[in-house]
């Protein structure tokens, strides 16, 4: 494999950049919510703004821009993207709901017990407002790469 290749390969590259960028975000966004800097946020998924959605859509974006949207890999990577944001948003975000619910359940039956239980994640999702700074975000990356590449 040629790396040199690879690093050339702008729609990786913008994908790549789009969830950097967005996972770096959610460090100084959720200090402004909470008063204090996270900086394991970086690694963690959830939080504003969605990286799965920044990812997939500057992707997807990038994909038209440097091959035509009316290339079928544009129509592939659109509906890739739908399924993905619509996860982030919707499926993942009641996975994290009911964990939350479930480790409330655990804590009330077990107070007072000597059993430690481990608890769900509960940031496993995004709101759909998550996903839309991160949808935006993805849309912003994609386009100013492409402009910075022409």
């Amino acid at each position: 494999m040629n790396l040199g290749a690879l690093l050339q390969n702008h729609v990786l590259l913008t994908g790549m950049v789009g969830w950097f960028l967005a996972q770096a975000l959610k460090i100084p966004v959720d200090c402004i919510r909470e008063r204090r800097w996270n900086w394991a946020l970086f690694f963690a998924a959830g939080g504003m703004p969605s990286s799965h959605s920044c990812l997939v859509t500057s992707t997807a974006l990038a994909v038209g821009l440097h091959y035509g949207f009316d290339n079928p890999l544009f129509a592939v990577a659109v509906a890739f993207t739908m399924v993905v944001v619509y996860d982030a948003a919707g499926v993942r975000r009641q996975a994290g709901m009911q964990a939350q619910k479930i480790n409330i359940l655990v804590e009330e039956l077990l107070k007072g017990h000597p059993i430690s239980e481990q608890h769900l994640r509960e940031v496993i999702g995004h709101t759909p407002l998550e996903a839309l700074g991160g949808v935006l975000l993805g849309l912003v990356v994609a386009v100013g790469l492409w402009l910075g590449w022409r």
